[in-house]
């Protein structure tokens, strides 16, 4: 079995939130996450967001920079990147093998996640990064990632997902990812919402770690053209702008100010990031699959965006309101069966002409017709039509109109993708 067939098949072992496999791979490796300093970015939506940010920055600032963020679109090496280029498929592969004869030692076989969190350890050191990004799976407290020891964390934001693993309540979440606390560690808060930054910061205060609210002591102003922001920003120990973002949405404003007060810490913690290295890494940083347009042959063109969750569909209605004429245009929706489907509905539905609802290529696919069935729930009078196909969806969209979306899930923006790149599609 080649390596990375080997790494696929953890995956039947699902997920398992604990640290000891993932310590005794690292101890097993001799703790390459010590080799090199690191921020951890935990929170429910934006994480990606901000680590490509902070990513960027760093390269900006001069750093031999790893990152690692999940999912993939859809190459695995798209996990692990330095100075913004995923690692080779060899390179890869070495690690994973190497960790294939050390996994005899534990007593559990490891999951997916710990073997990728452990390889993404090992490839950094390799490379000798000089700072590492990494962004947080799933909680905190008892992620893989939680095995290394950052100099700085940032939490995005709190909102439900994943409850069946960290809890029904914003309570409950909020106190699985603020477990990325670790003494003498300063950790900002975006969550603005009282009860779970009170949360955030009691943790914090109990783990001996310094608690910073990303919003206190600062001045910002934005403003969206077409769906992209510009912002001028006073932090206190900084100013930044006016700068435009390479992310696109209004939500990018919020993650953009935990990137920087992320970026503040971190230069607090020894790790100096200049001020104009900061602005270039917040207008020039990308993020495939999120808000991501796409530009085919003959005029059409293709928003992709995972929009997996509420609160992420949310952002994607609201872009689509600030960006596209008169807010609304044709819907390709896919998504897995755990995830609140009526709710990413009722915001997407005001902002689609059609929508036609197929199925990611996941043994975790939500039914298409259920999916209809909960569409027209919300709106009876909705264009809904199935379309099982991930491409022909695509098709029959483009059918009403040149432009349209495409969200609901990663799974389905990683068929979709290869395709769409196929045709000749340009950013």
């Amino acid at each position: 079995m080649r390596p990375l067939e080997y790494l696929f098949g953890l995956e039947f072992h699902g997920h398992k939130l604990g640290l000891d496999n993932i310590l005794a791979l690292a101890d097993a490796l001799g703790r390459p996450q010590d080799a090199y300093p690191s921020v951890a970015v935990a929170g429910t939506n934006g994480k990606g967001s901000v680590c490509a940010m902070v990513s960027a920055a760093l390269i900006a600032a001069g750093y031999r920079t790893g990152c690692y963020t999940s999912p993939h679109l859809v190459r695995l090496e798209e996990r692990f990147t330095i100075d913004g280029v995923p690692v080779a498929s060899a390179e890869l592969e070495e690690v994973v093998e190497q960790l294939r004869g050390l996994a005899g030692r534990l007593q559990a076989t490891p999951t997916f996640f710990e073997a990728a969190t452990a390889a993404a350890f090992e490839l950094f050191r390799r490379r000798g990064v000089e700072a590492a990004v990494l962004e947080v799976g799933m909680g905190g407290r008892l992620d893989a990632t939680s095995a290394a020891t950052p100099l700085a964390g940032a939490i995005t934001n709190i909102a439900l997902d994943h409850q069946q693993y960290l809890g029904e309540t914003l309570a409950e979440i909020a106190f699985e990812k603020a477990g990325i606390a670790k003494p003498g560690m300063r950790l900002v808060c975006g969550e603005r919402a009282a009860g779970p930054r009170g949360v955030i910061a009691e943790a914090c205060a109990a783990r001996g770690a310094a608690f910073e609210d990303a919003s206190e002591g600062v001045s910002l102003s934005a403003a969206m053209t077409g769906g992209v922001a510009s912002m001028t920003l006073r932090t206190p120990a900084g100013a930044y702008g006016p700068l435009t973002l390479g992310l696109r949405g209004r939500h990018q404003v919020q993650n953009a100010l935990v990137a920087v007060r992320l970026l503040e810490a971190l230069s607090k913690a020894g790790v100096a990031v200049p001020a104009p290295a900061i602005e270039r890494g917040l207008g020039e940083a990308t993020w495939p699959g999120r808000l991501d347009w796409r530009r085919l042959a003959g005029g059409r063109r293709v928003l992709l965006d995972a929009a997996h969750n509420e609160a992420g569909a949310a952002a994607l209605a609201e872009y689509l309101r600030d960006a596209v004429p008169g807010g609304r245009q044709p819907l390709v929706f896919g998504a897995v069966r755990d995830k609140d489907h009526a709710g990413m509905l009722r915001h997407l539905l005001p902002c689609a002409t059609i929508v036609v609802v197929t199925v990611p290529p996941t043994p975790r696919a939500a039914d298409p017709d259920a999916l209809r069935t909960a569409a027209l729930a919300i709106d009876p009078g909705a264009h809904v039509v199935v379309e099982r196909e991930p491409v022909a969806a695509m098709d029959a969209a483009w059918a009403s109109a040149p432009e349209i979306s495409v969200a609901g899930s990663i799974f389905l923006l990683g068929a979709v993708l290869p395709v769409l790149e196929s045709r000749g599609a340009a950013w």
